[in-house]
């Protein structure tokens, strides 16, 4: 199911609440989104994966919640996606009151629990499936200096018996907030750093970094990041992209990486670190309404115990 997207120059898109906000004007959020009737289908069959007992699955995504054009048919759409791939945990981003309070009974009723960043008008959140990922602690860590509301959703929680911390976020948006986004990164990297040396720390979330930021970072001695561990494959590459994407109905092609996924195994003898082993977009499917699940690709992974 992935599709290999050919590289290209772009110029920058505007991703901030207000450019949503303007594609959803008189499109008022839908009071209810039922995601128990069926799923609409795609335009081709979604690849059905199977449950590896022994190895962690994540998907992460922005679901686009602040457009509400075809909400209830795009948020159907990810259900279905979740549906196929079975993940033991779901890192949101840009999920909205309607959103969350339907999904929320469509996860119960899955096996999930569910953890939320957030009260306003937009926030992150967490799905664990409860058979696999046990639920220890969460706590949300405030950006101080943010303008866009955004924070640090982080879960401490138990997979096959070993203390695994998981942590989502959606940085700031838009090519004028980068040094906003890179305090953010070093937030988040400071978390992982600093994360006892027998717990394995996992991130994922829609960062809007360029490449040109994550350099001035850098990132920490340990901490890797999942898609240039896996030999930067070009299918996975571009998780933002008009050129395939046309839910925004973008006149120009613009192409970036901005959802990103960061390891930091754990380092103390006798535990398992964990290492990825596989990438993939989903989502690429268009649902009957003629668009996409959200006008991010989401991103599936799984790791390994070694």
């Amino acid at each position: 199911m992935e599709k290999v997207l050919d590289v290209e120059d772009s110029p920058e898109r505007e991703t901030g609440p207000k450019a949503k906000r303007k594609k959803s004007e008189g499109n008022a959020p839908q009071g209810c989104i039922d995601l128990t009737e069926d799923s609409p289908t795609c335009s081709s069959k979604q690849q059905q994966q199977t449950t590896t007992t022994d190895k962690l699955s994540v998907i992460c995504w922005n679901v686009d919640g602040l457009d509400t054009d075809n909400l209830a048919n795009r948020a159907k759409g990810l259900c279905s996606v979740l549906v196929s791939y079975t993940p033991d945990v779901v890192l949101l981003q840009e999920l909205i009151p309607p959103y969350i309070r339907n999904l929320k009974k469509w996860a119960v009723h899955k096996g999930y629990t569910v953890i939320e960043g957030g009260e306003g008008d937009y926030f992150t959140g967490m799905l664990l499936k409860i058979s696999r990922v046990q639920l220890l602690k969460s706590e949300i860590v405030t950006y101080p200096t943010t303008k866009m509301t955004r924070n640090l959703l982080v879960a401490k929680v138990s997979f096959k018996g070993q203390e695994l911390w998981l942590m989502t976020s959606h940085f700031e948006s838009c090519k004028e907030n980068g040094e906003e986004r890179m305090k953010q990164l070093r937030v988040v990297m400071q978390r992982m750093r600093e994360a006892p040396d027998n717990v394995n720390v996992l991130f994922g979330g829609d960062t809007n970094l360029r490449d040109t930021e994550v350099a001035k970072v850098g990132l920490p001695s340990g901490v890797l990041d999942v898609w240039e561990r896996l030999g930067k494959q070009e299918q996975c590459r571009y998780t933002w992209d008009t050129k395939v994407n046309t839910n925004k109905r973008i006149p120009h092609i613009s192409r970036f990486r901005f959802d990103r996924v960061y390891l930091r195994p754990a380092t103390r003898e006798g535990v398992p670190p964990l290492a990825p082993d596989h990438m993939a977009l989903v989502g690429l499917q268009k649902l009957d309404c003629g668009l996409y699940p959200s006008d991010h690709w989401g991103i599936y992974c799984s790791f390994s115990a070694e």
